[in-house]
């Protein structure tokens, strides 16, 4: 098995690869930086210049580089499936930004050529490679509040500025793309993967056609709901909540905690409730080393298949029962 590190390229500038997964591919051990893309020359020199990569005119260009074996792609949800695919028809490993695609049959054709060409493609949803999940499914085990009878999550930003993507339609915009994933990928976790969705609500903007909140009831086949809700028309928040028969956990900053900051889990029980401060923890380096680890190891794709299937399942879903609001 191949130890050196894993030489990674960059498909776009994207604002994310700037503030968390650059930095954190120059911090991870097993991964490499190689080049970045973009079809401006001078921010694709700004990026190169603070990471110490080349940088690239363009992303097919990118992509016939063979010095670069596997691509991180954070273009926008309704461009990710033309690159996805091209990068994987290139021969590159693909870490794509979540998620995956605008539907289940476009995930499904993506991952199912992942499989065909031997190659790993895998969805940037970060939050689950940060250990305090880990400890909150260690007390869920260990019988800390009984048994598990509901589930309930909120996910919010602050407005963005009117041109950004995610208010555009044709690039795939939308607060369920955007940050419903996060509550729906949690209630995967903790509930299991025969969830279904019993009932849902979309509020859509009349300017800019697309959807900036929302609301779902999902339930398991044992009757363990889950209600989710999310948005970026909200003050920030970031949390979920486990209720049980015997008491509740909850969890703040549950998506996006800073590398530094070392979460609280709250565990509330009749007669008293406990804090516990948890290590901080590198979620965007965690999930950078996995990949990297999966790769060199010849991990089958199948591991990452399932959960991105089911997932793309439930926003097909929510899309298609939701009571839509125009405002």
């Amino acid at each position: 098995m191949t130890t050196s590190p894993l030489r990674m390229g960059v498909l776009s500038c994207a604002d994310i690869a700037w503030r968390r997964t650059l930095p954190a591919m120059t911090a991870a051990p097993a991964v490499l930086p190689v080049a970045v893309a973009s079809r401006d020359p001078a921010k694709a020199g700004t990026f190169a210049r603070r990471f110490g990569c080349d940088a690239v005119t363009g992303y097919a260009a990118l992509l016939e580089r063979p010095d670069v074996e596997a691509v991180y792609i954070p273009l926008p949800t309704g461009l990710r499936a033309e690159w996805v695919g091209r990068a994987l028809r290139a021969g590159k490993h693909v870490l794509a930004e979540k998620p995956l695609a605008t539907s289940r049959a476009e995930a499904e054709a993506l991952l199912a050529l992942a499989e065909e060409r031997d190659l790993l493609l895998v969805e940037n949803l970060v939050f689950p490679h940060h250990s305090q999940h880990e400890e909150v499914r260690r007390l869920l085990d260990g019988g800390a509040i009984g048994h598990l009878r509901s589930f309930a999550s909120d996910f919010g930003i602050p407005p963005r500025d009117p041109g950004d993507f995610r208010y555009q339609p044709h690039l795939g915009g939308g607060a369920l793309f955007e940050v419903g994933v996060y509550p729906i990928r949690a209630a995967q976790l903790f509930l299991g993967g025969d969830i279904e969705v019993c009932g849902a609500s979309l509020r859509y903007d009349a300017v800019s056609g697309v959807d900036v909140d929302g609301s779902a009831l999902l339930c398991s086949a044992r009757g363990v709901t889950a209600q989710i809700r999310f948005g970026f028309e909200h003050s920030y928040r970031s949390s979920y909540a486990l209720w049980g028969s015997e008491g509740s956990i909850l969890l703040d900053r549950a998506y996006t905690p800073p590398d530094s900051m070392r979460p609280v889990v709250r565990i509330e029980r009749q007669d008293r409730v406990e804090e516990r401060t948890l290590a901080a923890d590198r979620q965007f380096v965690n999930i950078l080393e996995s990949f990297a680890r999966s790769v060199r190891e010849g991990a089958g794709q199948a591991e990452h298949t399932k959960p991105a299937l089911a997932q793309a399942e439930l926003v097909d879903a929510i899309r298609e029962r939701a009571r839509r609001i125009t405002i």
